[in-house]
């Protein structure tokens, strides 16, 4: 079953311009570009045919293809990196069974992640889209709430029904609770984790939606399947003791540096 990785990148990110560019320090002092790192993520993963980066941009194309990397030009009118994902998909042709959404963004996504998102969607025939939850502890749902009392627009939180079906997610953190949690306890709040794989029906068929409500007014992309009524798989993974986070605002910079530094990545 052949699986395709792409890493969506842009440079107009309206939280962050330049985003993708952005250069973070790693353990041994080397700055590398977002970009860059989430390249050097992608070749991690086992299982994987092909790795590209799709942009519109090409300042990131020159960078990408600097250090080596496949890079697929994507129109700049792709709404979000599942939209540029499609278009990949239909540039590199339909021989590929699972396309998986390695979003630029998350440079600290350890490879079972994604591993283990690939097995379940091969393991679930029903399910068009697959992504990893994490579940929090006290300590990261602190982080969550000090980000949102801060007026940040910090991790997004996921809840599931039965069968671990998606029914919704969003960028404040539910579910509710007022309960204070220990810094390593067990939380009832799930981090989504920003990756996606899809199967191919399904990413050809999200273009072609209209974006509703929710995914305006959330500003995320995965609800336009969950308002499409399209079956979402979520997949509970193991951090291993390893730290994750996004890099979603400037602020966040320093954070994912001191992880790259913790975890000995150079």
């Amino acid at each position: 079953m052949p699986v395709l990785l792409v890493i969506p990148a842009r440079y107009a990110s309206t939280r962050y311009p330049g985003k993708a560019l952005a250069r973070l320090v790693g353990a041994t002092g080397e700055a590398r570009s977002l970009t860059r790192r989430s390249w050097d993520a992608a070749q991690q993963v086992a299982g994987v045919e092909k790795v590209v980066i799709a942009t519109d941009d090409a300042r990131i194309r020159d960078a990408a293809q600097g250090f080596g990397a496949d890079v697929v030009m994507t129109s700049p009118d792709c709404a979000n990196g599942t939209e540029r994902c499609a278009e990949a998909l239909d540039a590199l042709g339909a021989r590929y069974e699972i396309v998986v959404n390695l979003q630029g963004d998350a440079p600290l996504t350890p490879p079972w992640f994604i591993e283990d998102l690939i097995a379940a969607l091969k393991a679930h025939p029903t399910a068009e889209v697959a992504t990893p939850v994490l579940r929090c502890s006290g300590r990261a749902l602190d982080g969550f709430r000090e980000d949102r009392r801060a007026g940040r627009v910090g991790a997004t939180t996921a809840v599931m029904g039965i069968e671990s079906q998606a029914l919704y997610f969003s960028k404040e953190v539910i579910p509710y609770t007022t309960e204070n949690f220990a810094p390593d306890a067990v939380t009832p709040v799930f981090h989504h984790v920003g990756v996606y794989a899809y199967r191919p029906s399904a990413l050809a068929a999200y273009p072609r939606w209209v974006p509703g409500p929710l995914e305006k007014f959330e500003g995320l992309e995965q609800l336009r399947f969950l308002e499409r009524q399209q079956p979402m798989l979520c997949v509970e993974v193991d951090a291993r003791g390893r730290s994750f986070w996004e890099l979603n605002n400037p602020e966040d910079v320093p954070r994912i540096e001191a992880m790259l530094a913790e975890m000995g990545i150079e």
